[in-house]
């Protein structure tokens, strides 16, 4: 008798070796936005709940390691590794090197929360295209040009103006955040070479490439970075750690901000494999806008005039450097249409009436009733109506 063959369902895209479609890059800059700003508010909930930075970041990345291990195992999604000859030396020049930048990124940013407030580090953050741009000097990979060095000249001078405007600046928060903010530019410089083939764009010269995926380099790090990450906790939060702690906060939600923490980490080496170390910094500017704003609603932070007019330089430089010269003119120009267009001599269209009459630019609002320039909208409408009378004889 023969066994009856039991069904079969087709397997998913992510997990049939199918290569998947490209998406836009502007789907992994809005996820990453989005996973950055929920990752950093949920953590400001959780350690103003329970207060342990160190080993929460801990926790977030073992859990990384258990998600890695669990698609390499149950999806073709991190194949690509077994074409990967991942030697000794190799593993010290790139894997171990990464590990202990995001470690001493995520140890100074979580050290700089206890003396800084949550809108001037996301101003400071404004300086990490400035610190990549000179890291990608030092290593090769970009050639000094004055008219690049005057434009974050002018992003440094915007991040001056927001520290001399805070209120309660700490120098010791200042040069944690300093620290986190270099130590991140130098590993996402090192992923973008690590991700990229040898001598391929902006990841040739000093940092020399492999080839890996953006998931698979997760995967490789993800557990160095766990173990260094723990072995600060023992010396700095262990000793005077309360489970009770946790058990506030709820395993649950613990489980829940690692999920959202993991989503940030693919989101961020797939932004970096598919754009630039440097396109995500200038992405974060705007990441930073949002965050500044929401932290302001949520927790009543004050932010001065000084900060604000130095944030608005430094986001300005990131504009026009993102851009670059040939866009930023062509913006400029559609501007100068747009009021030739709105504007003719001395007076500005009316936008409030008809689209067709014009007032004196000193007061577009005013009607052109109230200057006795048409009659009375009474008067119109009474000889509208002769009009009419007179057609209908």
């Amino acid at each position: 008798m023969q066994t009856p063959r039991s069904a079969t369902f087709p397997r998913p895209l992510w997990a049939s070796g199918t290569k998947m479609p490209e998406l836009h890059p502007a789907f992994y800059i809005a996820a990453w936005i989005f996973f950055s700003n929920v990752t950093i508010l949920f953590n400001k909930w959780l350690l103003d709940t329970a207060g342990f930075p160190i080993i929460l970041t801990t926790i977030h990345l073992a859990m990384a390691t258990l998600l890695t291990q669990l698609l390499s195992r149950f999806s073709t999604l991190l194949d690509s590794r077994h074409n990967i000859r991942l030697t000794g030396r190799v593993y010290l020049r790139t894997i171990l090197p990464i590990g202990v930048l995001y470690m001493l990124s995520l140890v100074c940013s979580n050290l700089a929360y206890l003396y800084l407030s949550v809108p001037f580090i996301q101003m400071l953050k404004a300086f990490a295209p400035v610190s990549t741009l000179f890291l990608s000097f030092g290593l090769g990979l970009a050639n000094p040009r004055v008219s690049v060095l005057g434009n974050v000249l002018v992003i440094a001078a915007g991040v001056l103006l927001s520290s001399l405007g805070e209120v309660r600046f700490s120098w010791l928060g200042f040069a944690f955040q300093m620290g986190g903010t270099v130590a991140e530019s130098l590993r996402l410089l090192l992923i973008q070479g690590l991700l990229s083939k040898d001598g391929d764009g902006e990841a040739g010269g000093a940092v020399k490439g492999i080839g890996m995926d953006p998931l698979v380099g997760l995967y490789y790090y993800a557990p160095v970075c766990a173990v260094l990450n723990g072995f600060v906790a023992l010396v700095t939060e262990v000793p005077t750690f309360d489970w009770s702690d946790l058990e506030r906060v709820g395993w649950g939600l613990l489980a829940l901000s690692g999920l959202v923490a993991f989503m940030l980490n693919v989101a961020s080496v797939f932004l970096i494999g598919r754009t630039s170390a440097l396109a995500m910094n200038l992405t974060g500017i705007f990441k930073s806008i949002l965050l500044v704003v929401v932290s302001m609603m949520i927790w009543n932070t004050p932010v001065t005039m000084l900060q604000t007019l130095g944030y608005a330089i430094a986001l300005l430089g990131m504009m026009y450097y993102s851009m670059g010269p040939e866009a930023a003119r062509s913006h400029l120009e559609a501007c100068k249409a747009w009021l030739r267009e709105n504007t003719n001599g001395g007076r500005v269209r009316n936008l409030f009436t008809s689209p067709y009459e014009t007032v004196p630019s000193s007061d577009p609002r005013l009607s052109d009733v109230e200057r006795g320039e048409t009659e009375p909208k009474e008067e119109v409408v009474g000889a509208a109506e002769r009009e009419n009378a007179a057609a209908s004889k």
